[in-house]
């Protein structure tokens, strides 16, 4: 787990991650921290996420926009809006 915390905190740099013991359904606690030290964000992990490539992937980039909606840099109106341009042409969300 030391090399998945390294590698997330090389992802979310300059913020600092910390990983909880598995509990009892196998989750785990991630907690992101700004330069300050403060928490900023926390969220429930599977160890599945962590050791699959693609899924490790998709954490860190919805970690990356929480992060933007958390400090108030992204509105989550936004990236509905974002979501529902991408969509073919007749498809509804």
């Amino acid at each position: 787990m030391e090399r998945i915390c390294r590698l997330l905190n090389d992802a979310l740099s300059p913020y600092h991650t910390r990983l909880s013991d598995e509990d009892a359904s196998g989750q785990r606690l991630l907690t992101v921290f700004n330069r300050q030290g403060a928490e900023t964000l926390k969220c429930q992990v599977s160890l599945r996420q962590l050791e699959d490539r693609r899924l490790l992937v998709d954490l860190v980039d919805g970690l990356h926009r929480d992060l933007q909606i958390a400090e108030g840099r992204l509105q989550p109106c936004v990236i509905a809006a974002l979501q529902h341009q991408k969509l073919p042409q007749g498809t509804f969300a």
